[in-house]
């Protein structure tokens, strides 16, 4: 009998103890049985001065709660937002060089749910991103060298000022994309849709952008040594103050129609391919 009873005992003692409201309220009646018990007769004798205090004291946790409360509860949504913050970039590192569906998907949530906290510089450095949706992402700053986002959405997505060297975007959609100022030395950009994508000051060097739709991009002050741009439709596109341009990455294009050049070079572009800037 008597071992039943302190089973019984324990579990009532473990159910307190793992219910943190019932701990609360039982501390909170304890301590009420014990300081009203202390002060009883001070109702009874000196009942004016004893309220004076207690209204005193009243004040006094006023002030408590409207100033340190409040900034402890600040102090503890911050620290709680860091850590949310450091558990999606750690989740994105645990999927780094995960070639999977799962990888892809996991790691762009992670990269929305970071943006939803204004961070954008992140590290995806040899991450997986193929066959995603990045549409209105923005990932200024970023570092996606050697990552894979091919077959992906990337619509008006901000890669401003990334680095995204050696990455594969063959075959994704980048319209109206802004790649100002961004590193893309080596990527992978073959059968892309890069309508009216912004590539203003970008270093494209040994960039590859065979078959690719650039139709009213913005390469103004680009980078273009050595870039590939075979049979890329460069239909409205602004080329003018380009690094590196020679005449011969032209030779295989689909249409240079209406494309804006230095004239100095548009006059080579018209004595070697009258043809290039003709409908």
């Amino acid at each position: 009998m008597d071992s039943r009873r302190k089973e019984k005992i324990h579990r009532f003692v473990d159910r307190i103890l793992e219910e943190p409201i019932i701990v609360s309220f039982s501390v909170l009646f304890v301590l009420s049985l014990i300081v009203v018990g202390l002060s009883f007769p001070l109702y009874l004798s000196d009942t004016h001065d004893f309220f004076v205090n207690i209204l005193a004291e009243a004040h006094g946790m006023i002030f408590d709660i409207a100033v340190i409360g409040i900034l402890i509860f600040w102090l503890t949504g911050v620290g709680q937002k860091r850590a949310r913050i450091r558990a999606y970039q750690d989740e994105i590192d645990d999927f780094r060089m995960w070639e999977s569906e799962e990888a892809a998907f996991r790691t762009v949530g992670n990269i929305k749910r970071l943006n939803r906290h204004k961070i954008f510089n992140i590290d995806l450095v040899n991450c997986h991103l193929s066959k995603t949706n990045l549409n209105y992402v923005i990932l200024k700053g970023a570092n996606l060298n050697n990552a894979n986002v091919s077959n992906s959405n990337l619509i008006q997505a901000n890669f401003e000022s990334s680095r995204m060297n050696r990455a594969n975007f063959e075959n994704s959609n980048l319209n109206q994309v802004n790649l100002r100022r961004s590193f893309a030395s080596g990527a992978n950009f073959r059968d892309a849709n890069m309508i009216k994508a912004n590539l203003e000051n970008a270093f494209l060097i040994k960039a590859d952008f065979n078959n690719a739709f650039l139709m009213e991009a913005n390469l103004n002050g680009a980078n273009l040594t050595g870039t590939n741009f075979d049979f890329t439709n460069l239909y409205k596109a602004d080329l003018r103050n380009a690094v590196g341009l020679t005449v011969e990455q032209f030779e295989h294009v689909k249409t240079l129609y209406l494309a804006q050049f230095d004239d100095d070079f548009f006059q080579k572009i018209m004595k070697a391919k009258p043809k290039l800037v003709g409908k």
